[in-house]
């Protein structure tokens, strides 16, 4: 009985597609077309997706990856006079940074709102920064260890500059200004910090209140969806600022900024490349999961971290790809993807580390055990600082470098080059959030695993 009743679903299935496409012939006028295409319904086979709902050939990472090679080429052909292209690409730039605020805000009390267990809460929160904490300062160990084998710093010289004094590094400061003073100003400025610290208070308060908040969650998740739109939208644009900015980044420094620091440059990519598979581990390890699913999902944000430079640009279409393709949770795409963005600085990580080590050498300074140390601490310290600015480390290296008494002077060296490693850097942090965010999700059992291996 059963066998017989599974058997004639399909039949009336396909006998009502036919009586639809019959309707639809007539009525355009065209009756050749349906015996043709009742033939090509019957043929397929049951719960086949017809070809006019599949996913359109070219997605839009493709695209912006389109627009990063374009833009590389035509940087070439244009030169200098690539610069009249970057003012397109600054518009992607700022309309991003226009939402990145209620995005935060938004989303981290919208994830917040489905975790009704404050147990399960603490849970995810000390998992998901034990963990970004744990990668960074990894990433510095990478950084170090990679000037230790390319010798980045010998055959340099250090140019005579100005005397400069690097500000007192005042790690109790440092952390008081994650509370902001003003929640308005914080979200106006783009105190990234500030926002995440304020977003996790709110949520954390409004599940206290239980079913008094409830009228609250339901707005939160209005407004969420409003800004998810607007998102989408401005996306749409990426891959016309992805090709305006590298042309803009390729015409205006070229190759030839290369060629200089070209051990420098040669050290960073080995040890991104390094800490690009280290996540891939972390997840096989942590998260008893296949990278490869990982790997092959994540062009779209990752062409979108190296053409802006920046986490927080990256980081709406980071949201979208981790719950919509890789089947993360609502709870953890919201809550610790954001929350990365802020702590998570494994690109700045290994840069920092780098340029610390590379400059000791160039100085002929020799380090010890204690200002390795230092150096790992507020390398950690200046990273999270760094979060979500276009060639943040530039600021952030010389309390590094002042830190273990090395000429400030060493900075100069680095800037016609930051803006080209400053792409790499943002990639692997961006990366490093969606692998965190994947395996804390899937310790708590919360991953839709069909999704990830679909």
């Amino acid at each position: 009985m059963s066998s017989s009743n599974d058997s004639t679903t399909p039949t009336n299935a396909v006998s009502i597609e036919n009586q639809n496409i019959s309707q639809t012939s007539e009525a355009s006028g065209s009756s050749c077309a349906s015996p043709q295409a009742a033939a090509d319904i019957a043929a397929r086979p049951s719960g086949t997706v017809p070809p006019s709902l599949k996913e359109p050939r070219i997605q839009s990472w493709h695209k912006v990856l389109i627009g990063l090679v374009g833009g590389i080429v035509t940087g070439f052909l244009l030169g200098e006079h690539a610069a009249y292209l970057k003012p397109l690409g600054d518009v992607f730039i700022r309309m991003i940074k226009m939402i990145v605020m209620p995005l935060i805000f938004f989303s981290i009390i919208n994830g917040l709102s489905n975790i009704k267990d404050a147990n399960q809460l603490g849970r995810i929160g000390i998992k998901a920064a034990s963990a970004y904490l744990l990668c960074t300062c990894f990433a510095i160990c990478l950084g170090i260890l990679a000037a230790w084998l390319f010798q980045p710093g010998v055959g340099l010289v250090l140019k005579a500059a100005t005397p400069q004094t690097a500000e007192a590094f005042k790690p109790i400061e440092m952390l008081l200004n994650i509370i902001p003073d003003n929640v308005i100003g914080a979200m106006a400025q783009g105190t990234i910090m500030q926002v995440v610290f304020f977003s996790i208070f709110c949520g954390i308060t409004l599940v206290m209140m239980g079913e008094k908040a409830n009228r609250i969650f339901l707005t939160v998740k209005d407004l969420t969806e409003v800004v998810m739109t607007m998102i989408r939208m401005i996306v749409r644009f990426a891959p016309v600022a992805a090709f305006c900015l590298m042309a803009w980044c390729v015409g205006t420094q070229g190759s030839a900024v290369l060629y200089s620091l070209s051990k420098l440059v040669m050290a960073g990519i080995f040890a991104f490349t390094i800490q690009y598979f280290v996540f891939g581990g972390i997840i096989a390890a942590w998260g008893r999961l296949s990278p490869l699913p990982f790997y092959r999902k994540s062009f779209e944000y990752q062409a979108m971290a190296f053409s802006t430079s920046s986490t927080k640009a990256a980081l709406p279409v980071t949201m979208s790809v981790c719950h919509e393709k890789m089947g993360v949770s609502k709870v953890s795409s919201s809550f610790i993807l954001p929350l990365g963005a802020t702590i998570n600085m494994d690109g700045p990580a290994i840069y920092l580390g780098l340029c610390a080590i590379c400059f000791a050498q160039a100085a002929g300074h020799t380090l010890t055990y204690s200002e390795y140390a230092t150096i790992i601490f507020t390398a950690t310290i200046g990273s999270i600082g760094s979060a979500g600015i276009p060639s943040g480390t530039i600021v952030m290296l010389p309390m590094i470098l002042g830190s273990v008494n090395l000429p400030l002077e060493g900075v100069l060296l680095i800037t016609g080059i930051d803006r080209l490693m400053d792409t790499f850097r943002t990639t692997i942090s961006i990366t490093g959030d969606a692998a965190v965010t994947l395996v804390v999700d899937s310790s708590e059992g919360m991953l839709d695993r069909e999704k990830y291996y679909s």
